[in-house]
């Protein structure tokens, strides 16, 4: 990596899974485990209460249009995964893909679909064991019968249906023979016939480029436009081309840069019967960090013939905009949706001018999903709505009536708030000053009231990847709030949660920013009486895990318990494994001196000190994880069980046949049931659930 020393990694041995002695310490870990978890007392009520919360549960997506029929995701009592069903312009439901009935184990989950423009065939992806390399399959919608597949080694690739649903282009990696050991990259975006044998599909897109390149591929529902989109890895920028498919073959479509070599991402929103000096959207982040709305034309489409339509707001970043342009208003309109400190909102625009109309309204202290609209002639649109305590609920805005109303998921239960008035719950909004001056805020959801007494305390955050975390049914925290608890969400930077600066605030050289902001966010609950530093539990998943990590070896004294869910730990090693090659936009990468000392600074195995007291430690992983290799637990682990001189446990749980992403209902209930119980046990949490 450096012509200097190399770090010391006194447990580099327990990086390979499959080495025997590996195995050997892994088997004395479960043992170590099972023996602690078997005297949590509160585990058999977390799992209880964890269950029936769960199951108010409905809509998992907003109704996807597609001639005349909606498609969608719902979650039925008792399921243990969302299924698939389409929904007939008479009203009958039929269920399309519904992950159960392929693989009774549970171990297979729905990756990602598309219905083509008219609703006659379904492409879908599915996986198996948590690896989230997923097979693409088509479906006949009016039988119900399998027409393609599987197409392997796709990875989430969105699919860019033709018109006449013949075909689609979607992104595939190359075979692995190909790329000894490098089986997750080297993706191409291809053109794929119904029926025909995918190892002949053309590539028309990636050949040349770098291993960590990703793609998007999108397509106008007229199949004109092809908009291939492009990013290396995690970092914060996109390339975009743009095609004329009525000039050239399909599998040879002339891509012309839409915007290349810029530091921004941007998306274009092309309406069929566009011409190539008609008009098109975009969102862009350009020259505003929070994004803005311009207009273009596909024929000449490169920044510097952007014009602005609806401009950056200082307060709220942009997260969707939709186009109503249906038969009955007398204008065409924009509906966008923004959050604001993490919370959202939605508001209807003129969309020949960006002339703001008014808000459309929703409910508050919540988060806005995905607007779904029809392909032509729109004048409704679909969206997802939650907040911590009730569950995805599906809204639909009428520009007929200018009214909101909730949608039936069809055959789902209806979603009532998860918080009974009689519990006295509420959700708050808090905010604290960070190390360097920066104002950062969190969720704080308790009984109503102030902090009379300092309480058993959960804390979790990201800060990473520009992800925001907003609003969202969360039956474990209800859990543990209901049980006495106090649960929060810190909106440390690294995140999205004030726009695209706020991210590249907690990257690269900044990374320490996000672990100020978490501690804050630990201080602010002790110093306003919520908890005290021995009551006060963290929790993170990924890059949370990374956080928690950081906050452990860097103020062990503050907590009580911590949680750390597949995270990455060792910084000087992550590159090279799992999807760690991906993210060095994101943190740097160990081949650099000077980037490899960054991250040397916080990397969490490397700052385990002998004789600390550390607080109780549980580390989650699952060996089917192909983003992070459980590696960095084992490796924590080991280094913390030989340094602590509390005699507080460090436990490491590691699960089998899942992985980084969706798992079936039970095996997450199971997962935080055992972390609620690990708290409640840890931070003594007073009766059970």
């Amino acid at each position: 990596m450096t012509d200097g020393p190399p770090p010391p990694d006194p447990y580099r041995w327990l990086e390979d899974a499959h080495d025997p002695a590996v195995q050997e310490w892994t088997e004395k870990q479960d043992a170590r485990y099972r023996a602690a978890a078997d005297g949590w007392r509160a585990r058999a009520s977390a799992e209880a209460r964890l269950t029936e919360l769960s199951e108010r549960l409905g809509a998992r997506s907003a109704p996807r249009p597609a001639g005349a029929r909606l498609f969608l995701t719902r979650s039925l009592p008792g399921a243990e995964h969302p299924e698939l069903v389409v929904v007939e312009p008479s009203g009958a439901v039929r269920v399309l893909v519904d992950p159960a009935l392929l693989d009774p184990t549970g171990g297979t989950t729905l990756e990602e679909w598309e219905p083509s423009w008219d609703g006659r065939r379904l492409a879908y992806q599915v996986a198996s064991g948590g690896t989230e390399n997923a097979a693409l399959f088509v479906l006949d919608v009016d039988t119900g019968r399998v027409l393609d597949g599987p197409i392997d080694r796709v990875r989430r690739s969105t699919v860019a249906w033709l018109p006449d649903a013949d075909g689609f282009y979607y992104v595939r990696r190359l075979h692995p023979a190909l790329h000894p050991g490098e089986g997750q990259y080297h993706r191409r975006v291809q053109l794929h016939l119904i029926g025909a044998d995918p190892e002949q599909d053309a590539v028309v897109f990636g050949t040349g480029r770098a291993k960590t390149q990703h793609y998007t591929v999108r397509i106008s529902a007229d199949g004109r436009w092809l908009v291939v989109g492009a990013a290396a890895g995690a970092v914060p920028r996109r390339d975009l081309w743009i095609a004329d498919l009525t000039e050239d073959r399909p599998d040879r479509p002339r891509l012309r840069p839409l915007q290349e070599g810029l530091d921004a991402r941007s998306q274009p929103h092309l309406r069929p019967g566009t011409s190539p000096d008609g008009r098109c959207w975009l969102t862009t982040d350009l020259h505003a960090p929070r994004g803005r709305v311009v207009v273009t034309t596909p024929g000449a489409p490169t920044p510097d013939t952007w014009t602005e339509l609806i401009p950056e707001d200082p307060q709220a970043v942009l997260e969707d905009f939709a186009i109503l342009d249906g038969p009955d208003p007398d204008r065409p309109l924009a509906l966008v949706v923004r959050t604001r400190h993490a919370v959202g909102e939605v508001t209807l625009h003129d969309l020949a001018d960006g002339r703001p109309l008014g808000p459309v309204p929703v409910p508050p202290l919540g988060t806005v999903g995905k607007v779904r609209v029809a392909a032509t002639d729109a004048h409704r649109a679909w969206f997802v709505h939650t907040d911590f305590a009730t569950p995805p609920a599906v809204l639909c805005y009428d520009t007929r009536t200018g009214a909101v109303t909730p949608w039936p998921v069809p055959g789902a239960a209806v979603a009532e708030p998860g918080v009974d008035p009689a519990d006295g719950l509420e959700t708050r909004r808090l905010a604290f000053t960070s190390r360097d001056g920066t104002t950062v805020r969190m969720f704080l959801l308790a009984r109503r009231g102030g902090p009379d007494r300092p309480r058993p305390a959960i804390l979790t955050g990201y800060g990473g990847f520009g992800q925001s975390l907003t609003p969202g049914y969360a039956p474990e925290a209800l859990a543990w709030v209901r049980a006495g608890g106090v649960y929060a969400v810190a909106n440390v930077r690294g995140g999205g949660e004030e726009g695209e600066q706020w991210h590249r605030d907690g990257m690269l050289d900044r990374k320490q920013n996000t672990f100020d902001d978490f501690h804050a966010a630990a201080d602010h609950l002790v110093t306003t009486g919520w908890t005290t530093p021995g009551q006060l539990g963290i929790w993170g998943a990924s890059n949370g895990g990374l956080l928690v990590g950081a906050a452990l070896t860097q103020r062990p004294a503050s907590f009580g318990a911590v949680v750390c869910m597949a995270p990455l730990l060792d910084m000087a090693r992550y590159e090279l494994s799992g999807l760690g090659p991906s993210w060095t936009g994101e943190y740097g990468t160990a081949a650099d001196p000077e980037q490899l000392a960054r991250l040397l600074s916080y990397s969490p195995y490397h700052h385990v000190r002998a004789d600390t007291r550390y607080p109780a430690v549980l580390f989650a992983v699952f060996d089917g994880d192909s983003r992070v290799d459980p590696l960095h637990a084992r490796k924590m682990t080991a280094a913390l069980q030989a340094a602590t001189g509390s005699g507080q446990p460090v436990l490491f749980r590691l699960e089998r046949g899942a992985g980084h992403g969706a798992r079936a209902a039970s095996r997450r209930t199971a997962l935080f049931a055992d972390l609620l119980a690990f708290f409640a046990d840890r931070l003594g949490l007073p009766a059970g659930f």
